[in-house]
């Protein structure tokens, strides 16, 4: 029976046995094979170092590729502290090539970390410092690519754009907003230590980045260098508070180009106000419109069919009184009969009260806010204003007839090209942007694609018709006649509207603006530019704005590719206008019947001789009396 017990138990213990042996090999089976990754990954940090390679931030392209946003390639300085032996005499050598103290300079050696990054001082150095450092191959002492924020055309787009801050960040702008997509992933040269951090003979291991998603703006660099320009040429003209200016494609609601003034340096961003950072005036700016503003209640009036332009006459004293208030012209006296064509021609403010009376409060703000007014428009930048309209329960009299004609309305630029485009495109209003589509870096896939957004429907295509129409007229004969171009058929009206200050009008001090598009018959760009306080000058729309647009117009014709039009108006002139001159042929004539056939402009002579053998501008052309034309002469 003791030997029975004592077998039974042996059996028993035998079992434990087998069944601890057979854990054990399980628990390495799983070890091996399911675990095996996380484990290797866990013993590996204790002894593999990561020394940060930055990935490149995407780059940002305007529609033609021209790249805006880039990036170049710079080093930083980090260390690995176990691995200096001399912390006195390394101190030293950094500091003094960095420019500072050694105490600072030991503070980063003697730090207790695996890895330091020498910040700020050691970060984004130039060729220069970093051969010095690379030079003196200090045990510990390492310098890792990383990259750095390019533009490469400085303050161009500067608002649009926004600018990255020193660990390569969004900090405003389009850098700001689509900065999870712009952002790359980190890549590392792993290398291999021993406990005491020391570095081991065995092969480091190289982890490529990541760049950042590439983003096409709807942006043309062409028309957008050209408004910069003319901004730049405002600025040193006029001496104004601020100007800005917007370019569209009506048809899609494409932003073609946006600025303002003052501007910055996104590379230099540190020495300029968070005012003139941040405030990106086409979207933020609010004020009265004045008379750009009257394109809306033209197309209302036409559309309600309020008014007949050819047939129906309007007769202008000077002035107009409602409830009490006079409402002055701008012209002293008035501009006696007219057509209300003409009244739009010459932006006669009682004509427009008189069609906001024939329209109604009701009709005139719906018609209002279906044009996108007192909303934001919804544009794919940060920073919008939404404007303000009066409540319509506080609409009276007064309030109908200065809306009318626009003032006591305040409007963001955005909102005002955007409305307009809907007023010439056919009746459709369209939801501004400005990024095209975001694009895999390698391969140009398109990820994510912006189209255009119709919002609704305005007004109808024979109504668009007419406010096209009547806009032409504005140009060729009424007060936009300062953007007239030669050959093309180009549309637009003025604004001039006083600035308002507590509450009140200040004297003296206006905001004048141009809203002008061509072709007229078939608008394929709109632009918008408005000068705050032009100094030096009269402040009027269509002598101060009216030819900035027109120079940004005329670079819009090369660079979209506009063709002369038939059909284009010929332009009434008035005293003090310029006038185009059709260039005479004078080639196979002598120097001086040539002299006497160009006695309207100027003349630049090449080469010698007494004959003509070619002539710039062709004969045949229209360009301004007294511009120059050049001769070539030969014998």
């Amino acid at each position: 029976m003791f030997f029975k017990n004592i077998h039974t138990r042996m059996k028993i213990i035998l079992v434990i046995i087998v069944l601890f042996f057979i854990l054990i090999v399980g628990k390495v089976f799983y070890i091996q094979v399911f675990d095996y990754k996380k484990l290797n990954k866990y013993a590996s940090s204790l002894w593999s170092r990561n020394l940060p390679i930055e990935a490149n931030r995407g780059k940002i392209f305007d529609r033609n590729g021209v790249v805006l946003a880039d990036n170049i390639t710079t080093t930083s300085l980090v260390l690995i502290p176990n691995q200096i032996k001399d912390k006195e005499g390394t101190a030293e050598k950094l500091a003094s090539i960095l420019n500072v103290t050694k105490e600072e300079m030991l503070a980063h050696i003697n730090k207790v970390t695996s890895i330091e990054r020498v910040h700020p001082e050691g970060r984004r150095l130039s060729y220069e410092i970093a051969d010095q450092i690379s030079s003196l191959k200090l045990p510990g002492v390492y310098l890792v690519k990383e990259s750095k924020r390019y533009y490469p055309y400085d303050t161009v787009l500067s608002h649009t754009l926004g600018f990255v801050g020193i660990d390569n960040q969004g900090l405003s702008g389009l850098e700001l907003m689509y900065d999870n997509y712009l952002t790359g992933s980190y890549g590392a040269i792993k290398y291999f230590s021993d406990a005491k951090g020391a570095r081991l003979k065995l092969n480091e291991v190289y982890e490529q980045p990541q760049d950042g998603i590439n983003m096409t703006l709807t942006i043309n660099y062409e028309i957008q260098a050209s408004l910069e320009r003319e901004l730049d040429n405002a600025v040193s003209k006029y001496s104004p508070d601020q100007a800005l200016g917007i370019a569209m494609d009506p048809k899609t609601g494409e932003i073609l180009a946006i600025s303002s003034r003052p501007n910055f340096s996104p590379s230099n961003y540190s020495n300029y106000t968070t005012e003139e950072i941040n405030r990106n005036l086409p979207i933020w700016a609010t004020y009265e419109p004045g008379s750009t503003f009257k394109i809306i209640t033209l197309a209302t009036a036409l559309e309600e069919k309020k008014v007949d332009l050819e047939k129906e006459n309007f007769t202008d004293n000077g002035s107009v009184n409602v409830e009490g208030a006079r409402i002055k012209c701008w012209k002293h006296g008035g501009h006696g009969t007219q057509t209300f064509l003409q009244v739009v021609e010459n932006s006669c403010n009682p004509g427009f009260v008189e069609l906001g009376q024939r329209i109604g409060k009701e009709t005139l703000f719906e018609y209002i806010k279906n044009f996108g007014f007192g909303s934001k428009t919804g544009v794919d930048l940060n920073g919008e204003g939404s404007g303000i309209l009066f409540n319509l329960d506080k609409v009276g009299p007064v309030e109908l007839a200065t809306t009318a004609f626009g003032q006591g309305v305040s409007v963001t630029p955005i909102q005002q090209i955007t409305a307009v485009s809907a007023a010439i495109n056919g009746g459709t209003l369209y939801q501004p942007y400005i990024v095209k589509s975001l694009n895999e870096p390698e391969t140009n896939t398109i990820i994510k694609e912006t189209t255009p957004t119709v919002k609704r429907k305005v007004i109808s295509e024979e109504t668009s018709e007419k406010v096209r129409m009547a806009l032409e007229s504005v140009v060729s004969n009424g007060t936009g006649r300062s953007a007239f171009i030669e050959g093309y058929r180009v549309g637009g009206k003025t604004g001039t509207a006083q600035k308002v200050k507590d509450g009140k009008y200040m004297v003296g001090n206006y905001i004048v603006s141009f809203m002008g598009f061509l072709p007229a018959d078939d608008p394929q760009i709109v632009v918008y530019i408005a000068i705050d306080n032009a100094k030096g000058v009269t402040q009027y729309g269509g002598t101060v704005a009216a030819p900035i647009a027109r120079n940004v117009l005329l670079d819009a014709i090369d660079a979209l590719g506009i063709e002369k039009r038939e059909g284009a108006s010929d332009k009434l002139y008035k005293y003090g206008d310029k006038v185009y001159v059709e260039v005479p042929n004078v080639v196979g004539k002598s120097v001086k019947e040539a002299v006497n056939d160009l006695a309207s402009f100027k003349v630049e002579f090449s080469g010698s001789g007494e004959i003509v053998t070619y002539q710039s501008p062709a004969a045949g052309e229209k360009i301004y009396e007294g511009e120059t034309v050049r001769l070539m002469l030969s014998e």
